[in-house]
């Protein structure tokens, strides 16, 4: 295949993070929720068994995409309250 015809992204959890990120953007609390557990579903996938321990850790990208997540929450919960 050549160079540029490869994805960009190897994996779901990246297009779902690229995702959430837009959602984000957007200021759209209701899908970047909806991203973010998906996020969750596509990292924590085929991981198995009842004694299975994460060992995968989040990017930078994944972790700030969840932090601008709970940010965003807090101030729409605010313009909610006034």
């Amino acid at each position: 295949m050549p160079e540029a015809n490869k994805k960009q992204y190897q994996r779901l959890s990246d297009l779902v993070t690229q995702a959430m990120r837009l959602a984000l953007d957007q200021k759209d609390v209701a899908i970047a929720d909806i991203l973010s557990r998906a996020l969750e579903m596509s990292l924590t996938r085929n991981a198995g068994g009842r004694d299975f321990l994460e060992r995968r850790e989040m990017s930078d990208d994944v972790n700030k995409a969840l932090d601008d997540l709970i940010a965003l929450k807090k101030a729409a919960k605010g313009k909610l309250q006034r």
